[in-house]
């Protein structure tokens, strides 16, 4: 960026208890009711279902995350003042709430447990779960899974960037350190975070140099990983904020540029997020060909959909003759014939930073802002 092995999954619900919250102008709150869904694959999924009081149409679903509340996801009130949605949760304890305009409910907790069988001998699984079937019928085998599952980033797949900047070197830009506030692995994910300083500091990246108060946090599999073709997918929640200025990113840079400046060198955006398109995701591939120039159904897409705050997948299946980019299993982008520069091994990247040009950082976005990886896996 410039600028399941199918397991039978049992989740056990245990209500731990809730904390009251004062109602805002009512004594009326929407009901939030935790229930499991019993499902046959990971991710493990919990209902919540409740009923909104008076005329409300709309009720947002939250979650406690590291202290603060963080939208989930906002449903409709159907018939009788109902709602309902299955939200997708990793094994632990979880708190949740549901919030309207002028009210919220009782905070509701719950245990969410696995008891994994044995596979199905139809459905084989390796490192990164249940395979996925090729477009030819053959199923893909995995090359690369972090689940994150531990208490600190596996130095042995990953090396921290300290010689990358995002935003604009012009004005405000974010410099990638090495700082436990700014990449952490929590919780059974990796947390990538955008942090604003009170003095300037020296910056890492050659490039740009000079003094910034931001720096932000990007990881690679660079001397650890790479690959020429193969499924590349993650997981990623991006900071629910919808003023502009925060950009995320799930791409790839080739291992040898072969000394030619970029875009001629190559390089594969995944996904990028930016705060100023709040519901949207942007593929993108750079070549000599695009002259960083981006043509729509050619080298991106503007028309592909995924809301900030709440988790998204995405992936890209790459072919000698083509890429097709999919996110939450839906397909965004097929292009091909593929440029010259797209046929050697890249390196997956992880970046969170912050905007630039038509996404510029004004203040209002909050910081820290951070990007959580539930997961990155490959397969060949």
């Amino acid at each position: 960026m410039r600028s399941a092995l199918v397991v039978v999954v049992t989740i056990v619900l245990v209500v731990l208890g809730m904390g009251a919250a004062p109602a805002a102008t009512s004594a009326a709150k929407p009901g939030l009711t935790l229930r499991v869904a019993v499902s046959s694959a990971v991710p493990h999924r919990v209902l919540v279902t409740g009923r909104a009081p008076g005329r409300e149409r709309v009720v947002t679903i939250q979650r406690h995350v590291h202290g603060q509340w963080v939208r989930e996801r906002t449903v409709l009130v159907g018939k009788r003042h109902r709602f309902s949605t299955l939200l997708v949760a990793r094994t632990g304890v979880h708190r949740y709430r549901a919030v309207t305009r002028h009210d919220r409910s009782a905070a509701r907790a719950v245990r969410v447990t696995a008891t994994p069988t044995s596979a199905p001998a139809s459905s084989p699984s390796d490192a990164c779960g249940s395979r996925p079937t090729k477009p030819d019928g053959s199923l893909w085998s995995c090359t690369f899974a972090d689940d994150f599952n531990g208490s600190a980033l596996d130095r042995n797949r990953w090396t921290v960037a300290t010689n990358y900047a995002t935003g604009d070197a012009n004005g405000i830009y974010a410099c990638a350190a090495d700082d436990p506030s700014l990449v952490s692995v929590e919780g059974g994910h990796l947390d990538l975070s955008l942090r604003r300083l009170d003095e300037a500091v020296p910056c890492g990246a050659v490039a740009v140099g000079g003094l910034t108060q931001y720096l932000a946090g990007t990881v690679s599999t660079v001397n650890h990983f790479s690959q020429k073709y193969g499924r590349f997918e993650a997981r990623i929640r991006a900071a629910a904020s919808t003023a502009p200025g925060l950009t995320e990113a799930f791409w790839m840079w080739p291992v040898d540029d072969e000394g030619t400046a970029w875009p001629a060198s190559g390089e594969i955006d995944i996904a990028e997020t930016f705060s100023v398109y709040p519901h949207s995701y942007f593929p993108r591939l750079h070549s000599a060909v695009d002259a960083d120039a981006p043509q729509e159904g050619v080298n991106t897409a503007s028309n592909c959909l995924a809301e900030r705050g709440v988790w998204n997948t995405y992936t890209l299946e790459w072919s000698p003759t083509r890429m097709d980019f999919f996110v939450n299993g839906k397909p965004c982008l097929r292009t091909w014939p593929l440029d010259p520069v797209f046929q050697k091994a890249y390196v997956p990247i992880l970046t969170q930073g912050i905007g630039a040009s038509w996404n510029p950082y004004d203040g209002r976005a909050p910081m820290p802002a951070t990007m959580n990886v539930d997961y990155m896996r490959v397969w060949q």
